[in-house]
């Protein structure tokens, strides 16, 4: 008999939260997806699209993907695996999964991802060898830098946040729901990558939320830097898309179905500062004006009791909170603007970032 054990995941990405959003789109057509001018319950606001959710996995058969997936592995090859560095991998393939071959290294997708939702089935080898951190272990690696940890965690003592569905070395999961090894098993990750301005520095945290076997066992967490044994280091700026890659361990640990679904909004905003520092309403002043993106679309700045106040597209409204005197975010939305002054102290344009993306905008009044 077939059990029913994986549940697909879709994008916990929290549209409602973002109706509003405009930093990166600056088009009419980008504008009616995200919500600036509809009206609430706008029949004329379009659907978003269809897609076919795909099956459910059992013991015996791997699930449907999704319509909308990328599959970057359909249980028949490893063309879309290479090792670490380029060359072809010696994980071997039968029966419809991969295996790790002791000693033949990590391997890596050749396609790279950033935020995504990542879909990934895996099997504990049979029988069973050796105790601990020892056994059936593995690891998932998004961005190649930010691990959930794979590992026969059923009846296997080892470290909390070095078991299975771990981010390894930070978090444990918040139960242990292995399955004995030999079973199939499956890990629904929604990831959010870092985000760094133009200096590296560091804007928004990476995050994860983690299903083990249709179980949350990791809620949203804040993942403190890339994850590594016995160390903790800090983010590095990195580009927005990385491969995703798998860890040998020297275990013939198995995997089958991988499926990866990227997402194209942010679902979280950059972290508030702790204090908003209060700038000179003489300060606050001189930013205050229209500035052109393009000959469709303006962003005008008012200064209204002491706080700034973003008008976009004419008809959106944010307040502005300041980290710096030139650099402010948004209170509700994942944005920031830097203003660009020149060297008498003039505002001539701003900078808006947003998820990735930016724009420039000319001060024109």
């Amino acid at each position: 008999m077939s059990i029913d054990f994986d549940f697909p995941l879709f994008s916990t990405v929290k549209f409602l939260a973002f109706l509003t959003v405009f930093v990166a789109l600056v088009s009419d057509d980008c504008l009616a997806q995200i919500g600036l001018q509809w009206k609430i319950h706008d029949t004329r606001r379009p659907n978003p699209p269809i897609i076919d959710p795909g099956t459910f996995s059992t013991q015996d058969q791997p699930g449907k993907p999704p319509s909308d997936a990328i599959v970057v592995f359909d249980g028949k090859d490893l063309s879309q695996w290479r090792a670490m560095d380029g060359g072809p991998t010696k994980w071997i393939v039968k029966n419809g999964y991969m295996e790790c071959v002791k000693g033949s290294g990590y391997i890596r997708t050749l396609q790279n991802f950033g935020d995504c939702q990542l879909h990934i089935e895996w099997a504990a080898p049979l029988p069973v060898e050796g105790t601990g951190q020892g056994r059936g272990n593995s690891g998932v690696f998004l961005m190649g830098k930010y691990e959930v940890q794979v590992l026969d965690s059923y009846n296997n003592v080892t470290y909390a946040d070095g078991q299975a569905a771990a981010i390894y070395g930070q978090y444990p999961p918040l139960v242990n729901v292995c399955r004995p090894p030999g079973q199939w098993q499956s890990y629904d990750i929604v990831f959010h990558g870092p985000r760094f301005d133009k200096e590296g520095k560091l804007l928004r945290p990476a995050r994860m939320t983690v299903l083990q076997n249709g179980i949350l066992v990791q809620d949203n967490a804040e993942i403190l830097g890339p994850t590594m044994w016995m160390n903790r280091l800090p983010y590095e700026q990195h580009p927005e898309k990385l491969p995703l890659s798998l860890q040998d361990h020297g275990n013939p640990v198995r995997y089958r179905n991988i499926w990866v679904r990227e997402l194209m909004h942010p679902e979280h905003p950059v972290k508030a500062q702790e204090k908003e520092i209060t700038l000179p309403e003489t300060v606050l002043d001189k930013y205050v004006g229209q500035y052109e993106v393009n000959p469709t679309f303006t962003i005008t700045i008012t200064h209204e009791g002491g706080q700034l106040m973003a008008h976009l597209y004419g008809q959106a409204k944010y307040a502005l909170y300041a980290e710096s005197e030139k650099k402010f975010f948004f209170k509700v939305v994942d944005a920031q603007i830097i203003f660009n002054v020149n060297d008498k102290g003039v505002v001539e344009s701003l900078t808006m970032y947003q998820g990735g993306g930016e724009m420039q905008g000319k001060k024109i009044n």
